[in-house]
């Protein structure tokens, strides 16, 4: 069988306003959607699953491990751009300052990192795991704009029109030899 990375956007989280997204954890329609998510990923038979430090990553990864039986490792340098201690804000507002994000990748839009050093730390970092463990399915549990500046870059697309496509939870599917998107799905 074939052997894909597949990067999984994490579910549905419960938004406490006043505390920062990073500390978020999942909803109870967040662990459902984890559910079916885990069950989804059944057809590519992953064999190593790892996941960003961030809670509602790390609550999805466990509901994935425990379906498919696997260990789970938490990695650094897989968390979401760095947005230090940003709250909730609107929805329209957020979408239009990650927007901007993605069209000034150089310039420090939010928080402590343009978007050029979050590919390039979350690039690094998957190199990393890919390297490590070759000739593997791996399951790497995520977040939107880290995948989308990933996948944007590998395969040539809109990174912003990419991110407004990724639900929560979503996952896609890449074949890193023939560096393609095979797959990608919403979970609803």
């Amino acid at each position: 069988m074939k052997k894909y990375l597949i990067l999984a956007r994490h579910s549905l989280p419960k938004i406490v306003e006043g505390m920062p997204a990073r500390e978020w954890n999942l909803s109870d329609e967040g662990r459902a959607r984890s559910q079916r998510l885990a069950e989804r990923l059944t057809k590519y038979k992953p064999d190593f699953l790892v996941s960003s430090v961030e809670l509602k990553a790390k609550e999805t990864a466990e509901i994935i491990a425990v379906k498919h039986g696997l260990e789970l490792r938490i990695i650094e340098g897989l968390h979401e751009h760095d947005r230090g201690e940003l709250s909730y804000i609107s929805v329209d507002r957020f979408q239009a300052t990650v927007h901007d994000f993605f069209e000034r990748p150089d310039e420090l839009v939010f928080g402590s990192e343009t978007a050029n050093q979050a590919h390039a730390r979350f690039n690094r970092t998957v190199q990393s795991v890919l390297n490590y463990l070759e000739n593997k399915t791996i399951v790497i549990v995520t977040h939107g704009t880290v995948i989308a500046l990933f996948v944007s870059r590998l395969i040539g697309i809109s990174d912003k029109l990419f991110w407004n496509d990724l639900g929560l939870p979503s996952f896609v599917v890449i074949d890193m030899q023939d560096v393609a998107l095979i797959k990608q799905e919403n979970i609803i």
